[in-house]
């Protein structure tokens, strides 16, 4: 699997569009698209459940803008599958990456199950040595109640990431056990009280010297869902802040 780093011409028009759009209305205020400061790591953005790699575009651009080389990692058969192999797959991914840009290290974002397929390719798949920082945004690090009410509908068997996913399974069992934060990687946790998809909200949390940010601790009035984390600039002011291992104060006025 060869990484690229560009969005098809299409997607570039539309994401132009949006932006030029959304200057004259008033509407939306990106976050300032100035150099990150002393950029060494490549970001891969980790796909969530069902989610193409178009859908993580606009994440991708902002990380472009602020002066990152950032791609997109989409979930074999977008992520229905084993987390395991899915995390098999990130591993080679991430070699990919690693090949390409003569970097030791890249940075994760993983939305989602991304973030659970990020999580066990540091815990067993050598990340760690690979690994600089892992950000997650809305990941069910102790499981959805939405995949539980998922297996009593009768997802098994056309779902197995969903069923790795219920509170309680023994895949969740096996990632939590011992510690959540392996070796030097920085982890960091982005979760909204919003979500529709990871619930109870509280499941989102990671132990063990993790930085857990719920974004409506600080910023309370801010309603951003679970797809929203994407694309929320208050969201993504707080993943620049872990790239740039700062302390996370997302701000709350970017749209």
């Amino acid at each position: 699997m060869q990484p690229t780093t560009r969005p098809t011409r299409p997607l570039r028009r539309l994401w132009a569009g949006l932006a030029a759009f959304a200057s004259v209305v008033g509407v939306v205020q990106m976050v300032a698209p100035t150099p990150a400061a002393a950029v060494s790591d490549p970001v891969i953005v980790v796909a969530g459940t069902v989610s193409p790699a178009f859908a993580n575009e606009p994440l991708r651009a902002r990380l472009d803008a602020s002066g990152y080389d950032a791609y997109i990692f989409e979930l074999p058969g977008l992520g229905i599958g084993d987390i395991v192999d899915s995390s098999v797959a990130l591993a080679a991914y991430v070699d990919a990456v690693l090949a390409q840009t003569g970097a030791s290290n890249v940075d994760l974002v993983g939305h989602s199950q991304g973030g659970l397929v990020a999580r066990y390719f540091v815990k067993y798949l050598g990340g760690d040595t690979e690994v600089d920082s892992l950000i997650m945004l809305g990941t069910p690090n102790n499981g959805t109640a939405l995949a539980n009410l998922g297996n009593v509908l009768g997802v098994q068997g056309f779902c197995e990431s969903c069923e790795q996913m219920a509170i309680g399974s023994a895949f969740l069992a096996d990632l939590n056990a011992g510690d959540d934060t392996i070796g030097s990687v920085d982890y960091t946790n982005i979760y909204t009280s919003y979500d529709e998809i990871v619930f109870p909200a509280s499941t989102a949390r990671l132990n063990d010297g993790a930085t857990n940010v719920r974004l409506q601790s600080r910023c309370w009035l801010r309603v951003v869902g679970h797809l929203g984390l994407l694309i929320d600039g208050a969201v993504y002011d707080g993943v620049r802040d872990a790239l740039r291992h700062r302390s996370v104060r997302p701000n709350c006025w970017a749209l």
